[in-house]
């Protein structure tokens, strides 16, 4: 049976995510407070997609990543719409290890859930999880886009699972964003199959005091954000990247690659470390200290 479509529109607003935060590899996702803002409703016929900020450029037709999350849904709950009228005001920046994907995808299913009536009950929240993530490949930044805050996230029996923990409020991220892009897959290819098994416990262990560093210990986050699992076999294809995160480092500051990069994520512990990567930061780069995003992806009420 062809399910019922709401007669108004939905708006669902998304954070920016970084995954992985060093020894975390496609397990850890912090949430950030940088959030796009997607409207959907249901048209008479055909797709119309408008587009704001980050990604004008891209296609505006089914081949957009928000679409072809809204179709799963529709198609999950019982059929398309006649038509989809879509806005997306974006400011997340692209291709930069930000989670733009993530939170495309993360809008798509949560606005086509909320444009079909009961959707809520017919797709609750720990199965609209796992069907984002098996659009997105991977479930890290689609838990900490969902959940918000600090997330960890696996794959159980096929499905992706996630718990959500607090983060520690003394830790200020903070994002340098350079003007260059980088494709999430390409870094990926870059991965080795395997890797020495001192190197995998290392990881573990270093996975393990991440956790208590950003929930409490934060004078751990530079030890705890030392990676050996996948940040050096990318360096090569996000050179300038890697220079960064050594430099911070060299500093006493806990940087990392953010998700696939080519952006640097810096887990500041105070204001003077705040003002400290932005010292080192280069002038082409943007430097934004951003809060931890504790809501996570919500659909905003109408106003009455």
């Amino acid at each position: 049976m062809k399910p019922a479509f709401r007669g108004g529109p939905a708006h669902v607003r998304v954070p920016a995510t970084s995954a992985n935060l060093g020894p975390g590899f496609d397990a850890l996702g912090l949430a950030l407070a940088l959030h796009d803002d997607v409207v959907a409703r249901v048209g008479e016929d055909g797709l119309q997609i408008d587009i704001a900020g980050q990604g004008a450029d891209l296609a505006r037709d089914e081949t957009h990543l928000v679409v072809r999350a809204m179709r799963r849904v529709f198609g999950r709950l019982g059929g398309q719409p006649r038509g989809i009228e879509l806005s997306c005001a974006n400011r997340i920046p692209h291709s930069r290890g930000l989670g733009s994907s993530g939170a495309a995808i993360v809008a798509g299913v949560m606005l086509a859930r909320a444009l079909v009536l009961g959707g809520e009950r017919a797709l609750p929240d720990d199965e609209l999880l796992a069907l984002a993530a098996e659009i997105e490949g991977h479930p890290d930044n689609i838990a900490a886009c969902l959940l918000g805050g600090l997330t960890v996230a696996w794959t159980e029996h096929g499905a992706a699972r996630a718990v959500r923990l607090d983060c520690d409020p003394a830790i200020t991220p903070v994002v340098l964003v350079p003007a260059s892009s980088a494709s999430t897959q390409q870094a990926r290819d870059l991965l080795p199959r395997t890797v020495p098994h001192e190197d995998a416990a290392f990881a573990a262990g270093r996975a393990a005091l991440l956790i208590a560093a950003l929930t409490g210990s934060p004078q751990a986050l530079v030890a705890a954000t030392e990676d050996r699992l996948h940040q050096r076999y990318r360096g090569p294809g996000m050179p300038q990247s890697m220079q960064m995160v050594s430099s911070l480092r060299d500093a006493g500051l806990a940087a990392v690659i953010s998700g696939a990069g080519p952006s640097v994520l810096v887990l500041a512990r105070n204001d003077d470390e705040v003002a400290r990567v932005a010292a080192l930061a280069p002038q082409e780069w943007e430097c934004t200290p951003l809060a931890v995003d504790a809501t996570g992806a919500h659909v905003v009420p109408s106003a009455p």
